[in-house]
């Protein structure tokens, strides 16, 4: 440990949970970002902001058993504040304070990081990016089919394969508890367990009800309905029978019917969504259709979540007003894109490095490198004290910049610029007045050359 006056230093560190992001990774996730940011203004979203910081009491009591996960302190001023959990509470309180200044149904979309005092693991941070689009201000089911339809578009934009939207509703698996007999207060046990179905089996939840009291009887009744399978109208069509007598089931069936319908209408491909009754969405808000986005390959879980949340705003205003939307986590899309090698991955945002001779040459690289830069070509000068040749293709091969420009004594003289590909080592050697558009051309097939490799 180093010393400072006599004292010992820790190094530094990063605080766990927490992480560093070097340029190279930081390229990539503003790649991504830029594409969700156009698919959801393709959609009509527009974005919004708010604070890091809220009041305590504007996050407490909306996410249940997740609550301890706040991450809240007492500031300097003795107020209780918490940092946001997610962009969900956040959006409900800003709809709450601007009600009168938006126009409604209101499309928002905030992209942004969250924090939460959770245990870190693969693809689990306490500080990590949530991307969200919602619809606030409809109880239409259209609006649910068309944020479904929002994450089918952004995850096709990436190249995400296999993803898979899982469907299900809050009333359902209400009306299941009620239809097994199960006291409502036991409700909750029977959604956390069916919520593992796909990771421990029929068995193991059969085995995690009866150890939270359901009876046997009742834990096979839920069972044989969340096990129903097929294509989402006929399971739909089977559940309105077996559950004919409980008016909260049919109310879920219908909104999940007229969902559906609506997707199909939508030309939304039936490979990219399901009816699954075994998905429990935990936070305590929903109250209508729930989805999760899951792939299958590599197995990292949920790569997002959304539901609709009629009741949540309404805890600011005294009102309700419907919403619905859906929060894709950058952290673990990141981590299936490097796995998978989905999208080109460049080093650098710079497409040429300007090389300098010397001072005598220097006039010139920097007019150059402003043309350059003026044409929207991201470019630089070696800013580094030492100038040799040498030097400078080290830079540019350490920073994976594709391309470099040579203006010494004899271009200067001709007029001319020459270029390298500094992968392939290919020389090109163009007027001046041609540069400009060669660069570009080059650029765009190294950056595709990338691509295709990433494939």
């Amino acid at each position: 440990m180093a010393q400072s006056g006599g004292r010992p230093v820790r190094p530094p560190q990063v605080l766990k949970g927490m992480r560093d992001i070097l340029p190279q990774q930081m390229v990539l996730r503003q790649h991504v970002i830029s594409t969700f940011r156009r698919v959801f203004e393709r959609y009509g979203f527009e974005p919004i902001e708010t604070p890091v910081l809220e009041y305590l009491d504007v996050l407490t009591g909306k996410y249940g058993e997740d609550e301890k996960l706040i991450y809240h302190f007492t500031d300097r001023g003795g107020r209780e504040v918490g940092m946001r959990y997610d962009l969900t509470v956040p959006l409900a309180r800003f709809v709450a304070t601007h009600r009168h200044e938006l126009s409604f149904p209101f499309k928002r979309y905030h992209i942004e990081p969250v924090f939460r005092a959770d245990r870190p693991q693969r693809g689990r941070y306490r500080q990590f990016w949530q991307c969200d689009a919602d619809i606030v201000g409809t109880a239409s089911m259209l609006a649910d089919a068309e944020v479904i339809m929002v994450w089918i578009d952004a995850l096709s934009a990436i190249h995400m394969p296999n993803f898979v939207i899982h469907i299900n509703h809050r009333k359902l698996l209400q009306s299941m508890a009620q239809f097994a007999g199960v006291p409502e207060a036991q409700a909750v046990t029977i959604h956390r367990a069916i919520d593992k179905l796909g990771k421990i089996g029929r068995e193991g939840v059969r085995e995690e009800m009866l150890q939270n009291g359901i009876s046997p009887e009742a834990a096979d009744r839920v069972l044989d309905l969340v096990e129903l399978e097929g294509e989402p109208e006929v399971v739909l069509a089977e559940l309105r029978t077996r559950l004919a007598g409980n008016q909260l089931a049919q109310e879920g069936i219908a909104d999940l019917e007229e969902l559906f319908r609506y997707l199909g209408e939508m030309n939304a491909d039936p490979k990219h969504y399901c009816l699954d009754l075994a998905l429990a969405r935990g936070l305590d808000y929903y109250t209508g259709p729930v989805f999760e986005a899951m792939v299958s390959e590599p197995n990292i879980g949920s790569l997002g979540g959304a539901g609709r949340y009629d009741h949540l705003i309404g805890m600011f205003l005294g009102e309700d007003i419907p919403a619905t939307g859906a929060s894709l986590g950058l952290e673990r899309i990141i981590d299936v894109i490097q796995e998978l090698n989905l999208l080109p991955q460049p080093r650098t945002v710079t497409d040429v490095l300007v090389t300098i001779f010397g001072d005598e040459e220097l006039g010139a690289s920097l007019g150059f490198v402003s043309q350059l830069r003026a044409a929207g070509i991201n470019a630089e000068v070696y800013l580094g004290e030492r100038r040799d040749l040498r030097r400078q293709m080290q830079y540019a091969d350490r920073k994976g910049i594709p391309l470099a420009a040579f203006l010494g004594p004899e271009e200067i003289a001709a007029g001319t610029v020459n270029l390298r590909v500094m992968a392939s080592g290919e020389q090109f050697t163009v007027p001046v007045g041609e540069a400009v558009d060669t660069i570009d051309r080059l650029r765009v097939r190294e950056r595709d050359s990338d691509g295709a490799a990433g494939e």
